[in-house]
């Protein structure tokens, strides 16, 4: 299983009929495939729009994509108001949970990390020693890592009820003092992975996201 996350910069106040476009067209679209989900920027980077898609993997992105493309399904009439595009490919870890359909939110934390080269095997053994202890207090919706588009990015994205939710498990889950994952490994007697940059941002669904 592969996660494509399409992330497009908008123009200002485009937002509103850029998400009535894209609903309208999806519905011919997703006869090919289905949405993960859709969001748009709440905080941080503000005029985003994000687009989740799986596959089984690359060959049948190719396929679906050039099958929707030739069929007119896709992709929506929005190109006006588009500043940057970016796509990214992300493979799932095994703690991952797969995308459903559902309620999870409607407040989606999407955290970005850039670690240093060669430090991918320290993060996946230090998120599966500790992700037990943050599941106590509330689920997680992902945990990916980069393998085209963006290298060197973990990901990982988080469902709450409200801010105050967030603010709430984030508060219980450093008291319990193993956690993030990195200080549990390092009372364990292992190390932290080696960090260049961390950001976040909160995600809200659009009405036709199968993810809300």
């Amino acid at each position: 299983m592969i996660y494509e996350v399409r992330t497009y910069d908008i123009k200002p106040r485009s937002l509103a009929e850029v998400e009535k476009r894209f609903g309208e067209t999806y519905e011919k679209r997703k006869k090919y495939s289905e949405l993960a989900a859709f969001w748009h920027t709440e905080i941080g980077p503000l005029n985003q729009i994000l687009h989740v898609w799986h596959y089984k993997d690359l060959e049948e992105r190719a396929r679906i994509r050039a099958a929707a493309v030739k069929d007119k399904a896709w992709p929506p009439a929005i190109g006006e108001f588009i500043v940057k595009q970016q796509s990214d490919i992300f493979i799932p870890l095994a703690i991952s949970p797969p995308l459903k359909a559902g309620k999870m939110g409607p407040y989606f934390e999407m955290r970005t990390y850039t670690y240093a080269p060669g430090e991918l095997p320290t993060m996946i053994k230090n998120w599966e020693n500790a992700i037990d202890v943050r599941l106590k207090f509330g689920p997680v919706c992902a945990i990916w890592y980069s393998e085209l588009g963006a290298l060197s990015k973990f990901v990982h994205i988080w469902p709450y009820q409200s801010l105050d939710q967030r603010a709430e498990i984030r508060k219980k889950s450093h008291d319990t003092g193993m956690w993030p994952s990195s200080v549990k490994a390092i009372k364990e007697g292992g190390r932290a992975e080696v960090l260049l940059a961390q950001e976040n941002k909160i995600l809200m669904p659009s009405a036709f996201s199968p993810l809300q």
